[in-house]
């Protein structure tokens, strides 16, 4: 069943995962070192209830517990794509990167990015394993959980095994998590990523969810580092805390007048079950570039073309 009318491929999803929790990665480590385990396991419980009251007051069902096994949830993927006419969706983290690689592999339109941490031991190494060996097409970073700064020196060999793999690099800025989470740190802001990206030049960068909440940012952050890109997914309910509110049509007609369609990646977010593939993020998004003045071609580039390119 088929019911958008653009070519789509899914740059930015998650599949679920079983496995040992980091609560916000190396921040929360600190705060429990610091302050207590105790301390975290406090916020850690307070996120989650009011992650579960947005389900109960969303549109969306409540998630399985327990999800699925990656090999499960990305069968149930492929069957989305065939229920929606997909070209491809990008899973940017399933539970490490041997457990992806081993769920997608099988399904020609899925593909998965490595997610290991870039500070841990022989993460350049790691990397090149991932993609050379596993299949893996990508690098996924959450920088506001790491230890050190995405400029941190120990970090050189990972930025320059994403250029010799000619990869791209999904980096999550902004919020960490529901409400209750971290919004505070080195890498919090787009902005860190300035000295990595004018070093790798020929890297291309994604910067999701428009930036969450830091949109000024970004778009100085691309107008000086034309290797940065920005993806659209999620409920970009960051918006909600910005005044005046920018729309999603906002948002399509300022990227496109500033930094052309080339530069801007579709994508959902999506991750459990049984809420499964977002296709309502895919309606919204759909509707507002339109109403912006995306031209056909505009589309094809956002919702399909950009996203192949920087995979081939």
């Amino acid at each position: 069943m088929k019911t958008l009318d653009v070519p789509i491929f899914d740059m930015h999803l998650h599949l679920p995962a079983a496995g040992r929790r980091r609560p916000w990665g190396a921040w929360g480590e600190r705060l429990a070192r610091e302050r207590g385990q105790e301390v975290l396991d406090l916020w850690v419980q307070r996120a989650r209830a009011r992650r579960e009251r947005m389900w109960e007051e969303s549109s969306f069902p409540k998630p399985e517990s327990p999800q699925p096994a990656p090999e499960e949830g990305a069968r149930r993927y492929a069957q989305e794509v065939e229920r929606y006419g997909l070209e491809g969706l990008c899973f940017a983290t399933g539970g490490g990167n041997d457990q992806l690689a081993a769920a997608v592999g099988g399904h020609p339109k899925l593909y998965g990015l490595a997610h290991h941490n870039p500070f841990g031991p022989d993460a350049a190494d790691e990397l090149e394993r991932a993609v050379g060996e596993l299949g893996l097409v990508g690098y996924k970073v959450l920088a506001p959980a790491l230890e050190g700064k995405l400029s941190d020196p120990r970090l050189v060999p990972v930025w320059d095994a994403c250029a010799k793999l000619e990869i791209p690099v999904l980096i999550h800025f902004g919020p960490l998590g529901g409400g209750g989470g971290i919004v505070a740190g080195p890498n919090i802001n787009p902005l860190s990523l300035h000295d990595v990206a004018k070093g790798c030049p020929h890297t291309p960068f994604i910067v999701p969810h428009f930036g969450a909440g830091y949109l000024r940012e970004l778009l100085h952050l691309m107008w000086a580092c034309d290797n940065v890109y920005v993806d659209t997914s999620g409920s970009n309910q960051w918006r909600l805390f910005m005044w005046p509110q920018p729309s999603l049509e906002d948002l399509f007609r300022l990227f496109v007048d500033r930094f052309g369609a080339e530069r801007i990646l579709f994508g959902t977010d999506s991750s459990h079950f049984p809420r499964g593939w977002v296709a309502q993020y895919a309606q919204d998004q759909l509707a507002a570039a339109r109403k912006a003045g995306l031209t056909d071609r505009h589309l094809e580039r956002v919702f399909r073309d950009n996203a192949v390119e920087l995979l081939s």
